[in-house]
């Protein structure tokens, strides 16, 4: 709950007892039980706010319950303190009265004050914790939003930009070839490093940038392959502009070119977007070789980003073979 909100508790609890108090004085018809009305509200007052500033912060520990009890007597103490100071000590030099008879004993006014200080006390203690509790829960909210900002900054950062090496190879091969393929690959390389150093900063991008950082790797990859018409890619995207965390659909890509198996095979990849709803299908057969304990980390880190980014919004199913991986990513990007 905000602060405001709690202000307004305060504001609306104070009106009640005013209002309370009121209609005591239009009823009552009497000067002595207005004046006592007043003095109860003022040493009602006085109490709540000691009793909210000072006596539940020192004497609150939900560990040691006894605390509280203690606390709560405190603060009855205080209202009595004030109260008795009203009516017993200022109100027979003001106005010549008093509320209690004269000789009564203090463990009697002590006693007779638990009951009328009670309600106060303990809402003054309620509110108190229910503050506490609060500035807790937004503390915890604010922590797990850091928590997952820093998270989500490092496995952005632990993402392998393998390709970047190899598009280095290729373009260095087409120079030397004199190939007019050279500057159009430069060119693709330059948008993709521009992806990695800038977009990757905002924690959301356009839909049609992230595809488009997919598209200019695989004419990168392309340069490589030697039957590049066997990369069979389908796109079909309604709303470009929806937004989409960066390197959520880009590593899987990677993992195709980096561990797929492209003599003489190529891949399937399908993107589609209806409503809201992207579809990623990707299929792409595999070298058969030793097992790579590396080649996984990637598709880690974006199950992890799906779940702190998209909880219950998204579903990812891999099929991983000796022979092939699938991939069938859907997310929800409406807003």
């Amino acid at each position: 709950m905000k602060p405001k909100q709690i202000v307004f508790l305060h504001f609306f609890y104070w009106l009640l007892v005013l209002f309370k108090n009121i209609l005591n004085v239009i009823t009552s018809q009497n000067i002595k039980v207005d004046i006592l009305n007043m003095t109860i509200f003022t040493a009602s007052l006085l109490g709540f706010y000691v009793n909210y500033f000072f006596v539940v912060p020192r004497f609150f520990n939900p560990k040691r319950l006894y605390l509280t009890i203690v606390g709560f007597f405190v603060g009855v103490f205080f209202f009595v303190v004030f109260r008795f100071s009203l009516e017993e000590i200022m109100l027979p030099k003001i106005a010549g009265m008093r509320n209690y008879a004269e000789g009564t004993s203090l463990v009697y006014y002590f006693y007779d004050n638990i009951y009328y200080s009670s309600l106060t006390i303990f809402v003054s203690s309620s509110l108190w914790l229910f503050t506490y509790y609060s500035k807790l829960e937004r503390e915890r909210t604010k922590l797990i939003e850091e928590r997952k900002h820093a998270e989500l900054q490092a496995l952005k950062t632990q993402i392998n930009p393998h390709f970047i090496f190899n598009s280095l190879n290729n373009i260095y091969s087409l120079v030397y070839q004199n190939s007019d393929k050279a500057l159009p690959a430069i060119e693709k390389l330059g948008e993709l490093l521009r992806y990695t150093t800038k977009d990757l900063e905002q924690e959301f991008i356009s839909l049609n940038k992230e595809i488009g950082y997919i598209e200019s790797l695989i004419e990168l990859e392309k340069l490589r392959i030697r039957n590049p018409e066997l990369l069979i890619i389908e796109k079909k995207i309604h709303q470009s502009g929806l937004l989409i965390s960066p390197m959520i659909l880009v590593p899987f890509v990677e993992n195709a070119f980096k561990h797929g198996d492209f003599r003489g095979k190529g891949f399937t990849l399908s993107i589609s977007e209806n409503f809201g709803k992207l579809n990623f299908y990707l299929q792409n057969f595999k070298i058969i070789r030793e097992k790579d304990n590396v080649s996984g980390i990637g598709i880690e880190n974006v199950r992890k980003r799906l779940e702190i980014l998209y909880p219950k919004k998204y579903e990812l199913h891999i099929k991983d073979t000796e022979s092939e991986f699938i991939v069938d990513l859907r997310i929800d990007l409406s807003p």
